[in-house]
C-alpha cells in the first residue's frame, strides 16, 4: 500500500472516530499528523509544524475573544431583543428576524454554533408561543447563520479565504459571501412557504379582525371578552410579550460597555473591509481595549473563546500540511482528474463535502477538501472561484442535520415538542438538503465556468 493511500485512509479514520466517539477532530488530526508524518513520511517535527496555520489561529482566537466579551456584557442580548422589538405585532416577520439576526452575528465574527446557541432558544420559544413550525424556525436560524457565515471577517470566510490564499488559488471574498448568502436565502424562502410561513400572515389578519370586532362591541359580554382574549391569543400575546421585553432593563438598555462593544464591532468591520487590516490582530486589539476598561465583564471571556473550533481547524490543517509535504495532495488531485470528466469530478467533490459534513465538522471538511481539489483546479477546466464557493456552500448548508452541532442545538432548544418526531423531521430535511443542494450549487457555480 502506498504512503499516499495510507495517509488518505488515516484521514478517513480520523473523521469516523471523531463522528462516532465524540473526540475533537483537531486533536485526532494532530496525532495523525505526528504518526503519519513520522512513521510513514519520515518527516521531522519542524516539517510537521510547518503546516500549522498560525494566521488562522490568530483570527479564530481574536474574533471569538471579542465576541465572548460581547456575550459577557450583554451586547448580544441587546441585539436580539432590539431586533424582536422592531417587529412587535408582526408574527410573520419573526422567522425572518431570526434569519437576519443569526446571519448578522456570524457575518461580524461569531462562530456559527455560537450564533445558533444564542438565537435558537429565543426563536424556538417564539415558535412554541405562536404555533410556528419548529422545523421552520430552526431552519431559518441555521440557514441564517450559514447565510452570513462567509463574510470576509467571519470565521468560515476567514478560514476558506485563508486556505485559498495559502494554496495559491484565485479567490474572490465577496463572491464567496454572496454565493452562501443567496443559496441560504433561497432555501429559507422555500422552507418558509412550505412549512406554514404564509399562514402566519393570514393568522395576523384574522387576529386583527377579531380585535376590531371586540373593540366595536365594547366587550359587553363576558363571552365576547373571553373570545377576544382567546381568539387573538397569538397576536395579543405577542404584544404582551414584546411589552414584557421592554420592561427588562438589564437586557434592553444600552450602557457604556455595550455601546463601546457595538462600536468595536463596527470598528472591526471598517478596519478589515476599508483599511484591509488583519481581522485576527484587529479583533484581539479591540478585545484587549474592552477588557482593560471593563475588566469585570471580560474576566471569563478568554475561557469562552471557541477553543474546540481552534483546536479542530488547526489540527486538520496541520495534517493537511503533512499530506501536502508528502505529496498526497497532488496524488489525490490527479486521481480525481483521472476520471476524465471535469464536471463529474467537481460534482463528486461537492457531494463528498456535503455527506461528510452532515455527520462531522463543516470546518474540518472544508479544510481538507479545498486543498485536495488544488491539482484538479490547476488544470484550468473548472473555475477555481466557483468551485471553491460550491465546495464551501455544500459543506455548510447541511448543518441543519441533527447530527451536526447546529442541528443538535436546534433540537435541544425546542420546547414542548416530541423530540423523537422533531429529530426525524430534521434528519429527513437534512437528507433532502444533502441530496439536492450540491447538485444545484454545482449547476449554478461550477458549470457556467466549465472550459
Amino acid at each position: 500500500m502506498s504512503a499516499e493511500l495510507i495517509s488518505i485512509l488515516v484521514l478517513v479514520v480520523v473523521f469516523v472516530i471523531a463522528t462516532t466517539r465524540s473526540i475533537n477532530m483537531g486533536a485526532l488530526a494532530f496525532a495523525a499528523a505526528f504518526g503519519v508524518g513520522t512513521l510513514v513520511a519520515d518527516l521531522d517535527a519542524d516539517k510537521i509544524f510547518a503546516g500549522f496555520p498560525g494566521d488562522l489561529f490568530v483570527v479564530l482566537v481574536g474574533v471569538t475573544y471579542l465576541f465572548a466579551i460581547a456575550r459577557a456584557n450583554g451586547t448580544t442580548d441587546w441585539l436580539v431583543h432590539a431586533s424582536i422589538r422592531l417587529v412587535r405585532g408582526r408574527v410573520v416577520l419573526i422567522p425572518w428576524v431570526m434569519f437576519v439576526l443569526t446571519g448578522a452575528l456570524t457575518a461580524i465574527g461569531a462562530v456559527s454554533p455560537a450564533a445558533v446557541a444564542i438565537v435558537a432558544p429565543i426563536a424556538l420559544s417564539f415558535a412554541a408561543r405562536y404555533s410556528i413550525s419548529p422545523l421552520l424556525m430552526g431552519a431559518m436560524v441555521v440557514h441564517g447563520a450559514q447565510g452570513g457565515g462567509f463574510s470576509p471577517i467571519s470565521i468560515y470566510g476567514s478560514i476558506v479565504n485563508g486556505i485559498v490564499e495559502r494554496e495559491g488559488l484565485p479567490g474572490n471574498e465577496i463572491a464567496l459571501f454572496l454565493a452562501s448568502l443567496v443559496v441560504n436565502l433561497v432555501i429559507a424562502a422555500i422552507v418558509f412557504v412550505l412549512f406554514g410561513g404564509l399562514k402566519l400572515s393570514r393568522a395576523e389578519e384574522t387576529d386583527r379582525d377579531r380585535q376590531k370586532t371586540a373593540a366595536v362591541t365594547g366587550g359587553t359580554a363576558g363571552g365576547t371578552a373571553g373570545g377576544a382574549a382567546d381568539g387573538g391569543t397569538k397576536q395579543a400575546t405577542g404584544g404582551a410579550d414584546a411589552e414584557a421585553l421592554d420592561t427588562d432593563d438589564d437586557t434592553t438598555r444600552l450602557n457604556p460597555a455595550r455601546i463601546a462593544t457595538l462600536a468595536a464591532l463596527v470598528a472591526l468591520v471598517v478596519a478589515v473591509l476599508v483599511f484591509d487590516l488583519d481581522a485576527g490582530l484587529t479583533s484581539i486589539t479591540l478585545a484587549v481595549l474592552l477588557s482593560t476598561v471593563w475588566a469585570e465583564d471580560s474576566r471569563n471571556a478568554v475561557s469562552q473563546i471557541a477553543w474546540p473550533t481552534v483546536l479542530l481547524i488547526c489540527g486538520v490543517l496541520t495534517y493537511v500540511g503533512v499530506l501536502d509535504e508528502m505529496g498526497t495532495i497532488d496524488w489525490a488531485g490527479e486521481g480525481v482528474s483521472d476520471i476524465g470528466v471535469p464536471l463529474l469530478s467537481a460534482v463528486l467533490l461537492c457531494y463528498i463535502g456535503a455527506l461528510v459534513s452532515a455527520f462531522a465538522s463543516s470546518v474540518g471538511i472544508m479544510g481538507a477538501l479545498i486543498p485536495l481539489a488544488v491539482p484538479f483546479l490547476a488544470q484550468g477546466e473548472i473555475g477555481a472561484i466557483g468551485m471553491v464557493a460550491a465546495l464551501a456552500v455544500s459543506a455548510t448548508v447541511v448543518d441543519v442535520s441533527p447530527f451536526s452541532t447546529n442541528g443538535a442545538l436546534v433540537l435541544a432548544a425546542a420546547p414542548g415538542v416530541d423530540r423523537e418526531r422533531f429529530f426525524r423531521q430534521l434528519m429527513m430535511y437534512g437528507g433532502i438538503v444533502v441530496a439536492v443542494v450540491p447538485a444545484v450549487v454545482w449547476l449554478a457555480l461550477v458549470v457556467p465556468d466549465w472550459g
